[in-house]
């Protein structure tokens, strides 16, 4: 295989990515703004994004693999990014408490001129949480770089009730999918 780039700052994807037995890549997040189409299904708005970082990466490192993805929460049709700020967070997590929604993350593996994409969809069930619980996890910080306000791998795997589908693409990186990707271009 070809040297690997992650188009992503994400320590998450890091650890997932070595984790996989990828041990040696350069983190070179992708700089450009995220913009998709309006109108978009949440499969094809993530899958969309992550190409978009792919491609911006893979003109720097022609030589590379380099691998870009995106993930988004979705409750209802709507799309939950990252928390704009506190009073954002407390606004996505009472939306989440005691409800279920899917977690799209798009993935898009660039090897030269070859490129291949995937979108993985998990659903996530939250317990009904007190606004004293919603407060406390907004207060600790963790929500505020975080698709949907939430890290199923940190304080917040007390508030998921259960999951249907790829647990690692609600932590941001659907490794198995991945490694289908890599199989395919290499």
């Amino acid at each position: 295989m070809k040297p690997v780039v992650l188009a992503s700052g994400s320590p998450r994807r890091r650890e997932l990515l070595a984790q996989m037995g990828v041990t040696e890549f350069e983190v070179l997040p992708a700089r450009g703004e995220e913009t998709a189409p309006a109108g978009l299904a949440p499969a094809d708005y993530v899958t969309y994004l992550a190409r978009q970082k792919a491609r911006e990466v893979a003109v720097l490192r022609p030589d590379h693999t380099v691998i870009g993805a995106d993930t988004v929460v979705v409750l209802d049709g709507q799309v939950l990014g990252k928390p704009a700020d506190r009073a954002d967070a407390v606004r996505m997590l009472t939306a989440l408490s005691g409800r279920a929604h899917e977690v799209y993350t798009g993935i898009a593996v660039c090897v030269g001129e070859r490129e291949l994409t995937h979108a993985e969809c998990t659903k996530v069930w939250f317990r009904p949480l007190t606004q004293a619980e919603i407060e406390a996890y907004v207060d600790s910080g963790e929500p505020m770089d975080k698709a949907g306000g939430y890290g199923i791998q940190g304080k917040a795997c007390v508030m998921i009730r259960g999951i249907e589908g790829d647990y690692y693409n609600v932590v941001g990186l659907p490794v198995c999918a991945l490694r289908q990707l890599l199989s395919e271009l290499d």
